[in-house]
């Protein structure tokens, strides 16, 4: 190569080194309990791992986008990480307000410390060096393997409700929604019957509020516990012994005894057992806090689907029109994985993994999934620990002088022709976080364009 082009590159390699990390260890997206859980499961197996959080503390779903009566529903043992488990003093569903201490106690334990104010841009496999390349808003990081640990509750999903603009009260997603007592004596429209309408319904009436829940599709509802048990416990004990189906069969008959019949409520029943359902759809079904004897009583109204908003309230399928001073929507969570992970056709349009549970949690050269499952809580412990043993035995295969020697080679192949010599005089000479330098670090310096 000609000098002035020499010149001109390493011109480039030195401008921009402070602005890129090469990380020995995996690359994680996401500090919530995904991300947790999986760069603890990796501690445990010897490897190190950089967690990457665009906003600015861990569990920022739980911090910053929860009603505060929220609780687990689930019982604990069912929604602990790995490794370390709920205070045996908790109760049998946490609270919001227990569950975001132990994701805190979590992340001290394992000396978890994300790099906050990370919002992943973009992320690149890069067919040259064999690396990801992970770029936020002021620095790009890479390395050999990138954890997507977004999960499937990324961001709201706004829908699009005809003449909605023109409503003069209060539209608010359930991600801002904090308690009834903001709503109070008020006509507030519900959208959404999920665990969270359910509660949001529940939660207002608590206020003197008149709720109107709106039931656009089939749901099944069943009672949190049976016979004293958890119902998520007692289907999976089932499970063990029994086909699915008969299972179901089952939920549902003890369901209808306790609760009484949820069509006669409005709540049509799915023609396929909420298990199944489960499984085939990822749509949960939901347990039942309380809201079901305020529907009974006429204090929470379930309305057929929305056919339009109006200025002063909405009109409905049925051809009721109701007054509303607020709208509330619980319309759920979806990914945000296609607008930042590139190249990349292991996800489907809707950011999900195209492979299903329970092998979606591995993809190609490198990327790995947890969070995804549709299972809550058990299916990230289940991801997480897949994942670490995965990259361990990775890692135990490549003792550190390798990696080093490994990820050299490949910044000097992607420099594209630079004298190797004086490109690797200047990788090691770029500052590192914990006093290394360059390609002697844990975590390396390299150029943004030239990698």
């Amino acid at each position: 190569m000609d000098s002035w082009k020499d010149e001109e590159q390493l011109h480039h390699l030195r401008h921009n080194e402070a602005n890129c990390v090469l990380v020995q260890g995996p690359i994680i997206v996401g500090a919530g309990p995904s991300g947790l859980a999986t760069s603890a499961c990796l501690k445990q197996q010897g490897v190190p791992s950089l967690v990457l959080e665009k906003s600015d503390c861990i569990a920022s779903l739980w911090q910053h986008r929860t009603y505060d009566r929220l609780k687990l529903h689930l019982p604990k043992q069912f929604c602990q990480l790995p490794l370390l488990g709920f205070p045996q003093d908790f109760p049998k569903y946490p609270t919001k307000h227990q569950f975001i201490p132990y994701m805190e106690s979590y992340a001290s334990h394992f000396s978890i410390q994300p790099k906050f104010n990370q919002a992943v841009n973009r992320a690149e496999f890069d067919h040259v060096m064999g690396l990801w390349r992970v770029q936020t808003q002021d620095s790009e990081y890479v390395s050999r393997w990138l954890i997507v640990a977004t999960g499937e509750n990324a961001v709201p999903v706004i829908p699009d409700i005809s003449g909605i603009n023109m409503f003069k009260g209060p539209v608010v997603h359930t991600s801002l929604y904090k308690s009834g007592s903001e709503f109070k004596n008020q006509r507030v429209l519900v959208i959404g019957c999920g665990n969270s309408g359910m509660e949001v319904c529940l939660d207002l009436c608590r206020y003197n509020a008149a709720p109107h829940m709106v039931v656009r599709n089939t749901v099944h509802v069943l009672p949190r516990e049976m016979f004293g048990f958890s119902t998520f416990g007692i289907a999976m004990t089932l499970l063990k012994w029994f086909p699915l189906k008969m299972v179901d069969k089952f939920l549902l008959l003890v369901s209808n005894f306790i609760l009484g019949k949820t069509d006669q409520m409005g709540l049509r029943r799915p023609k396929t057992g909420p298990i199944e359902l489960k499984n085939v759809t990822g749509k949960t079904p939901v347990l039942d806090a309380g809201a079901l004897s305020q529907i009974k009583s006429g204090k929470i109204k379930v309305m057929e689907g929305v056919k339009e908003i109006t200025r002063n309230g909405a009109k409905f399928m049925d051809g009721q029109e109701q007054e509303i001073d607020s709208i509330i929507l619980a319309t759920g969570y979806k990914s945000n994985v296609p607008t930042w992970l590139k190249g990349c056709d292991f996800f489907t349009k809707d950011g999900m993994p195209k492979t299903p549970f329970p092998n979606g949690w591995k993809a190609e050269n490198g990327l790995y999934t947890v969070g995804f499952t549709g299972r809550g809580l058990l299916g990230t412990a289940s991801d997480a620990v897949r994942i670490a043993r995965d990259i361990g035995e990775q890692w135990r295969r490549i003792n550190d002088c390798n990696i080093q020697q490994e990820i050299q080679r490949r910044v000097l192949i992607r420099a594209g022709g630079v004298g190797i010599n004086r490109v690797a005089r200047a990788l090691n000479a770029m500052p590192v976080d914990g006093g290394n330098s360059g390609i002697e670090a844990g975590a390396y310096q390299c150029n943004t364009i030239q990698l």
